[in-house]
């Protein structure tokens, strides 16, 4: 076995890597924006947070107990994540808010780790979240989708120099802060207009009796909160 590679893989991983221009910040800030605001870009690039929300709801489940059975991800970027255990109590509850704070909340995390400059740790352990997650994926679209966001990752680390790199992760971390909003924002509407009936936050309401509109404030206060605190890390404020 070659120590010294596995030495020198060890150290490229948890080392750190120089920090990008400002402007590069600024511009990965712009085309994330670019990529979530206009609708029908929207339509495509959704399929992302998708990935980030189920997934959420996955990694939840197993850390509070439950058994994982499956996730599905549609072409309609909705998803459906099915775990056993007690229909009730912490578990549950945790699990059915992991959705919706999942995206914001590891884009505060990426810009947590990015302000330490440990942007290939940040690429490899995205990496290795999206490999975990395939395994649990149970129709032919999910693992398309997870399959070409995970290569992405994969390339990028691998086959690009440090500023391609930097820039990519600074587009990625920027895509969930902000991407992370605008899915509560649709949901609240969708549920203005009767849509919606078994949400994530009507579950939440039948388990802890609390009125669907706070578990909407909640989530509102977690994406716009990240976004706020991890936007000042990135921006080295």
């Amino acid at each position: 076995m070659d120590t010294r590679g596995i030495t020198d893989l060890w150290d490229r991983v948890l080392g750190t890597q120089p920090d990008p221009d400002l402007w590069v910040v600024l511009a990965t800030a712009a085309v994330a924006f670019a990529v979530i605001a206009p609708h029908r870009v929207w339509r495509l690039s959704r399929n992302a947070v998708t990935i980030a929300h189920e997934g959420g709801h996955g990694l939840t489940a197993l850390l509070t107990g439950r058994r994982l059975d499956g996730i599905r991800l549609h072409s309609d970027t909705s998803g459906l994540t099915v775990s056993r255990g007690k229909p009730h109590g912490v578990g549950m509850v945790l699990t059915a808010a992991a959705g919706y704070t999942a995206p914001p909340l590891l884009g505060l995390g990426g810009a947590w780790l990015l302000a330490a400059d440990h942007i290939t740790l940040l690429l490899w352990g995205a990496t290795l979240l999206l490999l975990a997650m395939l395994v649990m994926v149970r129709n032919a679209y999910g693992v398309l989708t997870v399959v070409l966001t995970g290569g992405a990752f994969l390339l990028v680390s691998w086959l690009t120099g440090p500023q391609v790199q930097a820039a990519f992760a600074y587009g990625v971390v920027w895509f969930l802060l902000l991407g992370g909003i605008r899915p509560v924002f649709e949901l609240q509407a969708k549920r203005r207009r009767g849509g919606a009936p078994d949400s994530d936050v009507d579950q939440l309401s039948r388990l802890t009796h609390v009125p669907p509109f706070l578990w909407l404030l909640l989530f509102h206060a977690v994406s716009l909160c990240s976004l706020a605190g991890g936007g000042r890390w990135l921006l080295d404020v």
